[in-house]
């Protein structure tokens, strides 16, 4: 199991164990019971729970074709244009469903912003270009630290790098869940969840193939089952329209316990 393998899965669970779980306990301590948008926390709670099965699907039937690399890899390559165009549907559901006035995840998005268009794309590019220069510090800097502190590469990435990965993701929803915007917290939790099932993982199949270094949807049994029931639990969190702060610290208990398990895996 490499690095950006477990990294996939430990993204995943950190946005909807860890993330969802700081924003709910925030904001229900600070504001009680929140309210938000039941449709929309329907529609992403059903995405979830599809693209995660997506994930674990070629996982499962690889335990049966394998040896066989070509057909395991086969088996990837189906999977991940199905995914990608589950991806492209929801993108163009996105575009063209008509928001209601009721909806503020709408009026979030049409709030007024100091930004224009090009200053906004500047500030993208260079945010994008020094985090890809970070993660390459950080990938070198791996085998040096697993030695160190005498951790695995496995939870590492599954644990470790997610956590400092996302850092500045997991400070904004906290921070706007606590200003009782939990329509925008659950959009990043979970839909940061559904760009890494939808569209990251199976495009770095591609990638690694035309890189000569091919990369099968291929997942451990752990892997598999702890965000299987971390994105059904998210989902029922989502799906009555109200939250507690009860909630988030039930994701939480659920992270520290899977993040104890993976440490001695």
């Amino acid at each position: 199991m490499c690095i950006r393998d477990s990294s996939i899965t430990g993204s995943i669970l950190g946005n909807l164990l860890l993330i969802l779980g700081l924003s709910l306990l925030v904001g229900g301590v600070r504001h009680g019971t929140q309210k938000f948008n039941r449709a929309n926390a329907g529609i992403d709670a059903t995405l979830l729970v599809l693209s995660v099965f997506a994930l674990g699907i070629p996982s499962v039937f690889n335990l049966a074709l394998e040896p066989d690399f070509r057909t395991v890899e086969f088996l990837s390559i189906g999977a991940s244009i199905a995914i990608l165009i589950m991806y492209g549907l929801t993108l163009l559901y996105s575009f063209t469903a008509k928001p209601t006035d009721t909806d503020p995840q709408a009026r979030e998005a049409h709030a007024p912003s100091g930004w224009g268009p090009r200053h906004a794309l500047i500030v993208l590019v260079v945010a994008v270009a020094f985090i890809a220069l970070l993660s390459e510090f950080l990938v070198g800097a791996v085998e040096p630290v697993t030695e160190a502190l005498g951790l695995s590469e496995f939870f590492l990435g599954i644990i470790l790098i997610p956590l400092v990965g996302n850092a500045a993701e997991h400070f904004v929803a906290v921070q706007v869940a606590a200003k009782n915007k939990m329509d925008l917290a659950l959009s990043i939790a979970i839909g940061s969840s559904l760009q890494i099932a939808l569209f990251v993982a199976p495009a770095l199949v591609f990638i690694s193939l035309a890189l000569g270094n091919p990369m099968p949807l291929e997942f451990t049994t752990y892997e598999v089952l702890a965000v299987g029931a971390a994105s059904i639990i998210a989902a029922f969190v989502s799906l009555d329209g109200e939250s507690i702060w009860l909630e988030g610290a039930m994701l939480l208990m659920l992270y520290v316990i899977l993040a104890v398990a993976f440490f001695f895996l």
